[in-house]
């Protein structure tokens, strides 16, 4: 009795084992193009504190902005008119671990394509090129990246990005304190903890937009950051659906109509430079 007991019980841990080898195995097949097909759902990684890119409507409790409505556009371009959006709303700091763990099939969040990042993520082509600058109060007497070449200068930056590095190529001495979102960086312009805040131009003149007479942003940025949406490391399949629903969208004029939706006079940058392709690498 206990020796059939025993084979019993052998049994059953190799059927478990093959239950569970058969559902990882099923697991990692699933590509996310597959799986976007089956559920007719795009599932975006966005900011909810991102002005004129994606931003969190407090009275709606939906995000608004050039971004949140490209994924749109995107989305119907690739599952036809009955495709679904579904955004999931994220940090500097955990996109792309978000897509590497799979909680979102895209991430398009202000999203600088970089060497180090494309180690890890693939990305989509350009859509949006900016480039990194400051802001700062509008009696402030520092108009370039080298006058914050002093270390009784601070400079707030997001957590996640590559500002430090950005900032001490042309200010080696300059104070670069971080924290966790635009809108802590911004208050600590305005509480006076940092004497600037760095990010990319699109970035900031929708954090000042509302306050131009009491911050300025300088004239020159200082990097060229091309805008790419992230996507999976491998996802080649996808990766090249999402190129051709933007060469489609560059094409038919949508992406043009979206540029001067969220960006016509808005100062401190053209819309022409933002708008040039730079294919993925």
């Amino acid at each position: 009795m206990a020796r059939k007991l025993r084979e019993l019980t052998a049994i059953m841990a190799v059927l478990l084992l093959s239950l569970v080898f058969t559902a990882c195995s099923h697991s990692q097949s699933s590509s996310t193009y597959d799986r976007v097909k089956q559920t007719n759902t795009i599932t975006w990684g966005m900011r909810a504190d991102t002005r004129l890119f994606s931003m969190m409507d407090v009275d709606s409790g939906k995000a608004t902005g050039f971004e949140v409505d490209l994924a749109r556009a995107i989305t119907k371009q690739i599952l036809g008119p009955k495709g679904k959006m579904k955004i999931e709303y994220i940090s500097e700091k955990s996109r792309i671990m978000d897509l590497k763990i799979g909680n979102v099939d895209a991430v398009m969040a202000t999203m600088t394509n970089t060497p180090d990042r494309r180690k890890i993520i693939n990305f989509s082509d350009t859509y949006f090129m900016a480039g990194e600058t400051l802001i700062v109060p509008k009696k402030s007497k520092l108009n370039s990246i080298k006058d914050f070449n002093n270390s009784k200068y601070s400079i707030a930056a997001v957590k996640g990005s590559t500002a430090d590095s950005d900032v001490h190529k042309y200010a080696p001495k300059a104070r670069v304190i971080f924290y966790d979102d635009y809108g802590s960086c911004y208050n600590a312009l305005k509480t006076g903890k940092a004497s600037a805040m760095v990010s990319d131009n699109a970035v900031l003149a929708g954090l000042i937009s509302d306050d131009k007479d009491k911050f300025k942003m300088l004239p020159d940025t200082f990097t060229v950051e091309p805008y790419g949406i992230g996507i999976k490391r491998g996802e080649d399949k996808f990766t090249a659906e999402v190129n051709q629903a933007l060469k489609v969208l560059r094409k038919n004029g949508t992406y043009a109509c979206l540029m001067k939706k969220w960006f016509n006079g808005v100062p401190g940058f053209n819309i022409k430079s933002s708008s040039r392709l730079k294919a993925s690498e």
